[in-house]
Parts: structure tokens; sequence; C-alpha cells
């Protein structure tokens, strides 16, 4: 077997990826402040939604993440560079046919209500993820079994070599939480959630807050040096960063672009303004007219102005897209390469698809003011050509279950990202997916995707990403539009944060002068 320390390296092909106005003046560093860390206070932190459910296993909103960050540790997490480090297992082997992961786990740490972690814990929540009621059941899919060798070794066997493995335990796969809980609270655990973090659960008013406070028996000696931290819900950026400025928050998950040029010399805010795993996009129904012809697919991505786009809605912020994969991605490369607006070439295909004089369509959008925006320039854009576009706004979960239904023409969607390529793009792309709302279909894309997670050398499974994008670009199931930054604002009294590209806000580290 070999053996695989926290210098593992993440498939990252490339450093991360300062994108915008910001630059790195603006970027807070790890432990930036005068003299030693102070320790004890409160830190208040915006996020821009409520999250719905404090159990990793039941979640599926992307804010989750950033309560979880404080209350709940991973069996592995993220470095700065993309590598990856141990948390709750110090170290793992891999078996020589890569279907054999064997953990060693932690020792002496304890959940917040004094159980403690171990193997058999470890097996629970590995257990418990998979089964059918949690959205984490999709992503170990591979898992054929797990096996608590003794106190602290952990066997993980795979039904066959899966190569995102490791990173996807770096997410909510990943974060344990105590099986006494989960057993005391059973489906009420998502309002008590106890975990081995750096901060344990205290209350939360829906809607508004949730408080978290210290954990004075954290394994990380010395952390974290804050009392207490307070999460509290700010629906719009603008008002987050009033907030900030006026010294009521100290971090805020989203920032508004139009704010950050003016940040340069301000003594009071910082941004941190980096390029994420994230896109967005348009998912085109393949099923139903008019989308089940290609060319029209093809016609909709040809006249997308992407650079535009960036510029009008992300005033700048952000980067066109043409693919799943930003440049902190292995797999990124030609296929995010996207051609300029040609109204010509488009007529052309629509003639090619016998809708010479254009045609109609309805674009599904959220009721978010960015994406009513996101709706009328993309009318703009296809104008030209003859093809108009209808706009219906609903709520976020009306718009997911018009998406497993396959119920819709065309749908505004996008996706948070993660670290490996195979979970930007797999479950979009493979047939009966759960995200794969266009219903596509194409057996030669499904080997491809099976074989590049199966695949372990890097460079090969580059090679099957290229060879799978020149399928998509050109079979256009969803056209890829722009990637997100990572934009969290800061008080400049909040020292010692590290960004990790995932954009979580760690908080065990962070002090405030």
């Amino acid at each position: 077997m070999k053996k695989l320390h926290w210098g593992l390296t993440l498939i990252f092909a490339s450093s991360l990826v300062l994108a915008g106005c910001g630059g790195a003046a603006n970027k807070p560093a790890a432990n930036d402040g005068n003299g030693a860390p102070k320790t004890g206070g409160n830190l208040n932190i915006s996020l821009d939604a409520d999250p719905p459910k404090m159990d990793p296993s039941l979640s599926s909103a992307l804010i989750d993440r950033q309560v979880y960050a404080s209350l709940y540790d991973k069996l592995i997490d993220l470095k700065p560079d993309g590598t990856l480090e141990p948390m709750l297992a110090e170290s793992w082997t891999i078996s020589d046919d890569k279907k054999i992961y064997t953990f060693k786990l932690r020792q002496g740490v304890k959940f917040h209500d004094g159980t403690d972690f171990n193997a058999e814990a470890a097996k629970f929540n590995f257990e418990r993820n998979l089964d059918k009621a949690s959205p984490r059941k999709s992503e170990l899919a591979a898992i054929d079994k797990v096996t608590a060798v003794d106190p602290y070794t952990l066997k993980v066997e795979l039904k066959s070599p899966f190569a995102p493995f490791l990173s996807v335990l770096t997410d909510r796969a990943g974060m344990m939480v105590s099986p006494a809980a989960v057993k005391k609270y059973g489906e009420d655990f998502l309002n008590n959630p106890v975990g081995t973090g750096p901060f344990k659960f205290k209350e939360r008013v829906k809607g508004d807050h949730i408080t978290l406070v210290k954990n004075p028996d954290y394994w990380q000696k010395g952390l974290p040096k804050l009392d207490s931290v307070t999460y509290k819900v700010i629906n719009d950026k603008n008002v987050a960063f009033v907030n900030l400025k006026s010294g009521q928050i100290d971090i805020s998950n989203k920032f508004p672009e139009k704010e950050i040029a003016g940040l340069k010399n301000d003594s009071k805010v910082k941004v941190v303004n980096e390029l994420g795993f994230a896109f967005q996009g348009l998912h085109l129904n393949v099923t139903k007219p008019p989308f089940d012809k290609k060319e029209l697919r093809q016609a909709v991505d040809l006249l997308i102005d992407r650079e535009a786009l960036v510029k009008v809605l992300l005033d700048g912020v952000g980067a066109p897209a043409h693919s799943p994969f930003t440049p902190s991605h292995f797999a990124y490369g030609d296929s995010d390469k996207y051609q300029k607006p040609d109204v010509a070439k488009a007529k052309e295909l629509l003639a090619k698809a016998g809708k010479p004089d254009g045609f109609s369509f309805t674009l599904i959008i959220s009721t978010s003011p960015a994406n009513q925006q996101l709706g009328q320039l993309v009318q703009g854009m296809l104008k030209p050509a003859g093809i108009e576009v209808k706009l219906e706004k609903l709520e976020f979960g009306q718009i997911l279950e018009k998406g497993k239904n396959h119920g819709f023409e065309a749908m505004q969607l996008g996706w948070s990202g993660r670290p490996d390529p195979d979970q930007n793009i797999y479950q979009f792309s493979v047939s009966k997916e759960y995200n794969n709302y266009p219903a596509y279909s194409n057996p030669k894309v499904d080997d491809l995707l099976n074989k590049a997670r199966t695949e372990t050398d890097t460079a090969k499974r580059k090679a099957l990403y290229d060879e799978i994008m020149k399928i998509l670009n050109d079979e256009v199931p969803y056209v890829y539009l722009y990637h997100e930054s990572n934009l969290l604002g800061f008080s400049t009294a909040v020292k010692g944060f590290t960004y990790v590209p995932d954009g979580l806000i760690r908080t065990a580290n962070l002090w405030k002068e």
C-alpha cells in the first residue's frame, strides 16, 4: 500500500487566480495583526440567506456550509494552495488497486456533547450519509463497505476506483456529527447540531441569527481565539456592506462588486476577491421543442456575449465561461474558450434547424434582482437573430422542482463548484443523474465520465475531460455563462484569516484587534 500524508495534492494544475479589482493588497492574510493574537470577544458574520438545515447529512444549500465551518470538523480539509491536509484523519493509505482507503484517526477528540470521536463514530457518519434520505448518498455511491478496524482505524472499501473520493471528504460528506446526539434528537438533530468543531451551537432565531460559543475542549490547543461567533441573516449584500462599514458586522459572505474599486485606501474595510469553483449558466431541455434540435441550442450559445455579462452583472469581477472548470481545476483548458457573438452564423444555424425566422422559448429565472437582470440581458442578446425569450420568475424551490421533473424549456441555475472536476460535471451530464435537468443522454459521454472518475493519473483524466467537453460544447445541453469570484468583506480589525478556494470562512484562527 502507498502511504499518503497531509501533503497529498489535490489535482490542481494552476495556482489560485486573483480576480477583479481587489488585488493582493486587499486580501487579509493569516496572523496579519500587530503583536500577539488577542483572545476573547464576539465575531459577527453576515450571511446572505438563512441556512435551512444545520445537519450536513441533509444539507442541500450552499449557505449551510459557512456555519458548518465552525461547527463541524471534517476527516480531511483543504489548504490554501488546494492540497489536502489532515483534520480528524491524521493520515491515510490507499491500496494498490485504489479501492481500499485506510484512515488513522486523531485520538483524544470529543464531540460537543462530551462523547468520543473514534472509528465507530466515523463509521456511523458514513452509514448515515449513505442512507437514501441523504443528499450525500450520491457523493459516496462508490463505497461498498465501511469497517472500524480498531478504535482509531477506519477502512473504507470502494466498489471501483473513484479518483475524487478524498476530495469529497473535504466537504459535507466528511463532516463528523455526534452519533449520540443523532440518536437523542432524531429528526430534530438539524436544530440541535453537535460536532467536534471549534465552536458549539448555542441558539438560533430563524431568519435572524445563529449564535455559536467557544468549544473549550477543542483538540487544537489554543483555538479558537474568539469567545463566540454570531451569524446574522442579511439578504441584501448592499445592506451587509453598510453594516460592515458601520462596524455592526465584522465579515460578510457576499460583497457588492461595485464597491471594490473604492476600497483601495479604505481604513475600515477590505475585500477578498478570488475566482472560485463556481459557474452560472442555462439548462436547455433537450427532450422537447424547441431545444430538442441541437442547432437551436448552438445558436443560443453563440449569441451570448459573455464579456458583457461579466461587465454588467458583476462589474467585471469574475470571468466568462464555456466550461465547468476554472483555472484551479486541472481539467481547465481550451474548453473554456468561447466564440464572440455571431448573429450571421446563428441565423445559419436557425435556418438549418428549420427556423429561419427565429423562434421563442420560456426561460425560468429566480426572483432575485440579479437574475432578473441576467434574464433581460439574455433577451437582448438573442433578439437580433429573431429569438424571443419569455421570462418566467419562480422561487428557488420551484425552480429545483421544475428541473427535477424536466418541466421547462430553459432554466437558469448555477453551481457553487467543488475542488475535483468530477464534482462539477458528472452529475450534470451523465444520463439520469439527479442534476441532469436537461435530460441529456449520450452513451459516449457517460462512458468517458465514468472512466475519468476511475482514472487516477491526472494527465489521463485531463485528456478525458478535454474529449468530454468537445462533445458537450458541440451538443450544448447547458450554456455556460460565467465563473463567479468569491467575494468576502472584512473589517480591518479582523485578523488571522487565510483564504481557501472553497470560499468558506474558517473561524478557529480568527481574532479581533
